[in-house]
């Protein structure tokens, strides 16, 4: 445990000394234990497993494009991502490791106790065990506060869900050399820096957000005022619960989104080019190889395919005060590889430069207001990064901006205006909320005072 954050950072920067790593990029037609399968293109590991690289058609999106073909991840195998917590003189703090994933821009962030896929935890790689697994696996020790299984990056992932759970326990837990205790309000610090926390930490903390609110006067006219009323379960809502759970059911009913996985090799619009798959205009994303060399992981050395982004997304919530209550504007947004092909996201979710070379009109709506927005009215503004296992190098722009009362309260049939508790019941349930929407509901979590 550290009494003050600057402790942390003196631990953090020694565990990076401590760790030897590093990423090279190669070309895929050379990466060690992946196959070009001779028919369709796609990549494979030469044991199956894992995961594979395949190309997706999709039709019909009802988005900005409404068809394209794409490479898409397919792991359909689930891992865990599990944080354990413990109180220390009444104050919870979580077990988090400091970890190198050969996809990070900085190589260390701090991870979640464990995560792992199920490849990694059943030994298919041949290394080490997964430290503190037990803990997360039947029979374990503990009490469970959250267990769900949730989506990551539909739009580079077909189908792909990842076991959340957080487990208390009162035991005393041996802390290994790469780990350390973390109250929420240290947490709170880090997620302010960019780069640091990663997506799988903040995914499973999504799970506790309420818990981890601290509250304050509900009567106060400032932003957090309107949080804590937006927090609570006796404070009005512009909608109610189920007639948003009506909303959503009613955007996947409209969806009419088909996708067809197909042959990567056989990809209109892409090409393989000084040993990347890459968009023939440049956009959207590569196909990549990297060689990793890492002394602390289960095994130490080893080459895989990775997605890389051509440029910096932005994430980010609208939000307005409705008598008194601040509230949300979710969007209901169909997702290329989503499991029910429609999810909540934030208001806005995007690569603009994406949108560069199409009409005006078919930019994403209310991205404007979103960038635009004036700094007294930017609550949060923070780049993180995303998941460094699978996406090399890929950063989005993490905003929340409130906007002002004269921001019209009625909005397209695929938005609505949402409370922050009731986000929370949503993030209980798989298949609700998306990976970036939990994101920016862990940033909520940790808000700090704010007089304005």
């Amino acid at each position: 445990m550290f009494s003050e954050i600057a402790e942390f950072h003196a631990w953090y920067r020694e565990r990076c000394r401590a760790q030897d790593y590093r990423t090279s990029k190669i070309p895929i037609d050379e990466i060690d234990g992946w196959l070009t399968d001779p028919d369709s293109g796609n990549l494979v590991h030469r044991t199956g497993r894992f995961f594979t690289v395949e190309g997706l058609d999709v039709t019909r999106s009802g988005r900005a494009v409404e068809s394209w073909q794409q490479p898409i991840l397919v792991q359909p195998e689930r891992g865990v991502l599990g944080i354990l917590v413990r109180e220390f003189d009444g104050v919870p703090h979580c077990l988090l490791q400091v970890k190198m994933e050969p996809g990070n821009v900085n190589g260390l962030q701090m991870s979640p106790t464990v995560q792992a896929t199920r490849s990694n935890f059943t030994g298919v790689h041949g290394g080490k065990p997964v430290p503190y697994l037990e803990y997360f696996t039947a029979p374990r020790r503990g009490r469970i506060l959250s267990d769900v299984l949730q989506s990551e990056q539909a739009s580079w992932f077909l189908a792909k869900r990842n076991r959340n759970m957080i487990v208390q326990v009162d035991e005393d837990v041996p802390v290994l050399d790469d780990f350390c205790w973390l109250s929420f309000e240290q947490i709170d610090e880090l997620l302010r820096e960019p780069n640091l926390v990663n997506m799988d930490t903040r995914t499973v903390l999504a799970g506790a957000a309420s818990q981890r609110f601290r509250p304050t006067d509900l009567t106060a006219d400032t932003f957090r005022g309107a949080m804590a009323r937006s927090w609570s379960p006796g404070e009005g809502a512009l909608h109610a619960t189920v007639e948003l759970l009506s909303w959503f059911t009613e955007a996947k009913s409209r969806c009419t989104l088909t996708r067809e996985r197909m042959p990567l090799a056989k990809l209109s619009g892409w090409s393989r080019v000084d040993g990347e798959l890459v968009h023939d205009r440049g956009q959207h994303f590569a196909v990549v190889g990297v060689d990793v060399r890492a002394s602390h992981r289960e095994v130490t050395g080893w080459q895989q395919p990775m997605f890389q982004p051509r440029s910096q997304g932005v994430i980010g919530f609208l939000t307005r005060r409705i008598d008194g209550v601040l509230h949300l504007l979710m969007q209901a947004r169909t997702e290329t590889g989503a499991l029910d092909s429609v999810e909540m996201a934030p208001t806005v979710q995007c690569q603009p430069d994406n949108y560069r070379l199409l009409p005006d009109d078919r930019r994403p709506l209310f991205l404007d207001e979103l960038l635009g927005a004036p700094p007294e009215r930017v609550r949060f503004d923070c780049v993180h990064s995303e998941e460094g296992g699978r996406f090399y190098h890929a950063e989005n722009r993490y905003l929340l901006v409130e906007v002002a009362d004269t921001f019209p309260m009625e909005v397209p049939q695929d938005f609505a205006w949402v409370t922050l508790r009731q986000l929370t019941e949503f993030v209980r349930y798989g298949n609700h909320l998306n990976v970036e929407a939990r994101s920016l509901l862990t940033f909520f979590g940790f808000y700090k005072e704010d007089e304005r």
